[in-house]
């Protein structure tokens, strides 16, 4: 199959998929970019990482996917399948909700959606962590910086780049 009409479905798939934002495929994402295009975990942890410091929506890092596969004609696909399904969807989903107002079943299956879409970013950030903390310098690190996010006012770009750059110190002189 050729190579742009096989990132064109399975990133459509992917976005079709993505309940609860982009980060709940990121598990089946990082598996599919395994097996069909051999992009290992670390390279994958490496362009997320990329893009959730990169300016805009996180997901963009699907262009370096997408770049890394096939090329600016890749990047320009996988762009295409990722963003325009979902959005489509999410369109007309959103008009079918305003349609019905106020109906109590409206409320049930929002209320019954909610917990699957926390579960499914869950997930991503699972398999993220997963793949990111392989030692005990990540595991730490990943700690203080989980710590630092979360109790300090620090901006946590700055707080992730200078993790990035503890471990990078930490491992040239070890």
């Amino acid at each position: 199959m050729n190579l742009l009409i096989q990132l064109a479905l399975s990133f459509g798939l992917l976005s079709i998929l993505a309940v609860g934002g982009g980060t709940a495929v990121l598990p089946e994402m990082q598996t599919l970019l395994a097996h069909q295009f051999d992009i290992g975990h670390t390279q994958f942890v490496h362009i997320y990482s990329i893009g959730q410091v990169a300016p805009g929506p996180n997901m963009l890092m699907v262009l370096i996917i997408g770049f890394q596969v096939a090329g600016l004609l890749g990047a320009l696909v996988v762009l295409l399948a990722f963003f325009i399904p979902s959005s489509v969807l999410c369109f007309y989903a959103g008009r079918l909700w305003s349609y019905f107002g106020e109906n109590p079943w409206r409320r049930s299956i929002q209320n019954a959606l909610e917990p699957i879409s926390v579960g499914l970013m869950a997930s991503g950030v699972y398999a993220v962590g997963k793949a990111s903390i392989v030692s005990p310098l990540t595991a730490g690190l990943a700690l203080i910086t989980l710590y630092l996010i979360l109790r300090t006012k620090i901006n946590p770009v700055i707080v992730i780049l200078g993790s990035g750059l503890v471990a990078t110190l930490i491992t040239q002189f070890l």
